[in-house]
């Protein structure tokens, strides 16, 4: 009776840890245009969880410093952030998670990936240009997954547009409401703090560090009834800000949690990355009003987070992060249950059973050994090459398909081969990694052996990470033709299709059939009259632009 009693008491005991270790995890994903400032905020997180002891610039001029989450060396050299990084600190008893990814249009399909593993989205507008193009296509990606998004209007310390009509244009582009936590005082290159409107008090910010914003940054508060804050301000200012607090507590929307949580209203935070301003106020904000790890779909349901069973997905893979140790990690999210060093769990799409060792955490490119982790986090796991992007890892007996995560239709292509075809190992050896990796498609033509590849890329600058990481990774130059297609489309047949035969389809000249790295057909096609040619001539034929995961060469 005993022994019942304290097996029981040590499951409940077990469960409780469990409950606390996932209600404080925090696991969001930033978006942006490029150049809106997506890998400086980053940084001051990190700052502001203690993580790194001082903030780098993505351009620092030293070369010595360079933005924690960029870690490629063509990141270093360029300046932007070309794969997402996964980084994770504690702050205030939250274990944040934070996945940056590709703020360049070039890398889209990356950060859509990386959206499948987070809970909520940070948005960062550039507050002097406003909502742009790059910004619109992430935060459908956010709605159709139904995640709550905030915002945070950046680069308030240089000339910025009106924060109402900031407002109104994040309402009417993007459909959806703002809520204005903090109000921006100064807008013509002159801010001078944000007024907050829950606390009703005005935050000023020391804006003479002479770091440029590397360390944390003085922070002077006034309750806005302070007689001294008209002196503090300029009697300008301070009216400005009266009559602007005054028309939005008229005017504005309440802060509903509920519809936050549904995707349909954006909390709205102003400052400047770059100087501090504004940071630590919306990263107190935000993971008080973020929420916890969400149930995931799956093909039995909703699976919830604080379930017992273990289970997750990979969302990346990534090669070569220690260069020194040529290591191939796959990216694990949890999201259910706990996770302990060396368990054994089932492959759902591969049936093996696995037991994952060296598990990792990182720091973008540093990592560390973990033993344990729950629903939210986010794990490196060693791949040996057993490993393919959207793979469920689930514990015996509670395995379950979580949803596909879909490869986008290329619109650039070119054929490659080794420049050097001594090197012809080490070339088919980065091609198959760096595909499976979702760096780039690689197709092969049935006619032709594996010295060449066709490449699909959804923007030309992946043509240039492809030649630097062969390169520098695998010591391989290659030889570029650049070709006419313009479409790629993963070809299925209906049940009642005459014939399911590829060799069958009636095509037009320029329409080349390749197979993709699953072993998929697709056509590529130069111009929408070709795609209309097949479907007028092959009855029972399907082409798709997106393929969902998974061998679909018939349905």
């Amino acid at each position: 009776m005993n022994s019942e009693l304290n097996e029981q008491k040590n499951k409940n005991k077990l469960k409780q840890e469990l409950d606390r270790e996932i209600d404080r995890r925090r696991t969001f994903a930033i978006i942006s245009h490029p150049d809106a400032g997506k890998t400086t905020i980053t940084e001051k997180f990190l700052l502001y969880g203690g993580a790194i002891h001082e903030a780098g610039s993505v351009r620092a001029r030293k070369a010595n410093r360079h933005a924690t989450s960029d870690w490629m060396e063509i990141e270093k050299q360029r300046g932007i952030s070309v794969t997402s990084s996964v980084m994770q600190f504690e702050y205030e008893g939250y274990c944040v998670n934070i996945l940056d990814t590709p703020g360049h249009q070039d890398f889209s399909e990356d950060t859509y990936r990386t959206l499948t593993a987070a809970d909520a989205a940070v948005m960062l507008i550039d507050g002097g240009k406003g909502v742009e193009p790059q910004t619109i296509k992430l935060f459908q990606v956010c709605r159709m997954r139904g995640i709550p998004i905030f915002t945070f209007v950046n680069k308030m310390d240089r000339a910025a547009r009106s924060p109402f009509e900031l407002m109104d244009e994040i309402e009417k582009v993007l459909g959806i409401s703002a809520f204005p936590f903090n109000w921006p005082i100064g807008i013509y290159g002159d801010f001078k703090g944000v007024y907050n409107r829950r606390t009703r008090e005005v935050e000023l910010f020391n804006d003479e560090n002479e770091d440029h914003g590397a360390s944390r940054v003085t922070v002077s508060v006034n309750s806005i009834e302070d007689p001294e804050l008209d002196k503090i301000l300029g009697t300008e200012y301070h009216e400005t800000l009266m009559e602007e607090i005054e028309l939005l507590d008229i005017a504005g929307d309440d802060l509903d949690f509920e519809l936050i949580n549904n995707g349909e209203l954006t909390p709205m935070f102003f400052g400047s990355a770059i100087s501090n301003f504004g940071v630590e106020t919306f990263l107190q904000y935000f993971l008080k009003m973020s929420p916890s790890p969400s149930p995931r779909k799956s093909d039995q349901g909703l699976i919830d987070p604080n379930d017992e069973a273990f289970r997750g997905f990979i969302f990346k893979i990534q090669a070569n992060m220690n260069p020194g140790h040529r290591d191939r990690l796959a990216f694990l999210r949890i999201c259910s249950g706990k996770f302990e060093k060396d368990m054994e769990v089932v492959n759902v799409n591969s049936s093996k059973t696995i037991r994952l060792q060296q598990p990792q955490q990182f720091m973008a490119q540093d990592h560390k050994t973990v033993d344990q982790a729950y629903a939210g986090d986010i794990i490196g796991i060693y791949d040996p090459g057993i490993y393919r992007i959207g793979d469920s890892i689930c514990s015996a007996g509670a395995e379950v398909n979580f949803e596909a995560i879909p490869s986008f239709a290329p619109e650039h292509f070119a054929r490659v081969q080794a420049k050097d075809s001594l090197k012809r190992k080490q070339f088919i050896k980065g091609m198959t990694q760096l595909a499976q990796e979702g760096t780039i498609q690689m197709y092969k033509e049935p006619s032709i052996g594996t010295e060449t590849y066709v490449v699909g890329v959804v923007g030309v600058l992946q043509f240039d990470v492809l030649r630097e990481r062969l390169k520098n990774e695998y010591k391989v130059e290659l030889v570029q033709s650049n070709l006419n297609y313009r479409f790629a489309r993963w070809v299925k047949f209906e049940k009642d299709a005459p014939s399911k035969d590829l060799e069958d389809l009636d095509m037009t000249s320029s329409t080349l059939l390749v197979e993709d790295h699953l072993g998929n057909p697709v056509l590529l096609f130069e111009s929408q009259w070709a795609i209309d040619w097949i479907y007028d001539k092959n009855k029972g034929v399907v082409l798709t632009s997106i393929n969902e995961g998974q061998n679909i060469s018939h349905v």
